[in-house]
């Protein structure tokens, strides 16, 4: 008969271990450095492992990781790292003409009927290297949430579950965080020459 920890062993290394490399490349864009995350990651996954009997069976568990991951970096990494700079939330963003606009309104606009839907920028394949690294750039409250909702794609719940916070909040760090990368991203796509670079009614930037 096996024994309740080989069984509990071999679960853990069937189903936490395939998502190692994933949650590695997410601790790279939270710390920024890969010396730090592979640490970050081996503190990550004893802790994973030393509560694993506390983990229910049919939930999810990767997202049960990435809590424990975005908990271990607020608390043990983050306060190394240099303060982030700090961003008004309320505080429109606007152009350099002082009227309001945001990136989706502006790609649209250069080029109407590029995309059926907007949000179809975010995914952009030919964009989706230069947005990551654009993520990393991020402070991190705005950073963690932009990264489990456009590079590991969680829900909103599921990411006010894995951040502790309400779910308004996680709306308004995800907008927040998308409007801090409008400037690269438009700049990303005049140069990956998804739109004109000199449109007719294009956006002043």
């Amino acid at each position: 008969m096996e024994k309740p920890q080989t069984a509990s062993r071999e679960l853990f290394e069937k189903e936490a271990l395939p998502l190692l490399d994933e949650l590695y490349a997410s601790a790279v864009r939270m710390t920024k450095q890969p010396q730090a995350a592979e640490d970050l990651i081996s503190e990550v996954y004893t802790r994973a492992w030393k509560s694993f009997h506390q983990f229910e069976p049919g939930t999810n568990l990767r997202a049960w990781l990435y809590k424990i991951l975005t908990n271990t970096y607020i608390n043990h990494y983050r306060s190394k790292q240099r303060q982030p700079y700090l961003v008004e939330l309320d505080k429109p963003d606007t152009h350099d003409d002082g009227s309001a606009g945001d990136l989706y309104d502006r790609i649209v606009g250069a080029s109407p009927g590029l995309f059926d839907n907007p949000d179809a920028l975010l995914a952009n394949r030919i964009l989706d290297q230069d947005l990551k690294k654009s993520i990393e750039t991020l402070p991190d409250e705005f950073r963690m949430a932009v990264i489990l909702s456009d590079v590991q794609n969680f829900s909103y719940q599921e990411i006010a579950d894995i951040l502790e916070i309400p779910i308004g909040t996680v709306r308004s760090r995800i907008f927040r965080g998308r409007r801090l990368l409008q400037k690269i991203l438009w700049t990303q796509a005049v140069e990956a020459g998804i739109v004109p670079a000199n449109p007719i009614k294009g956006p002043t930037l």
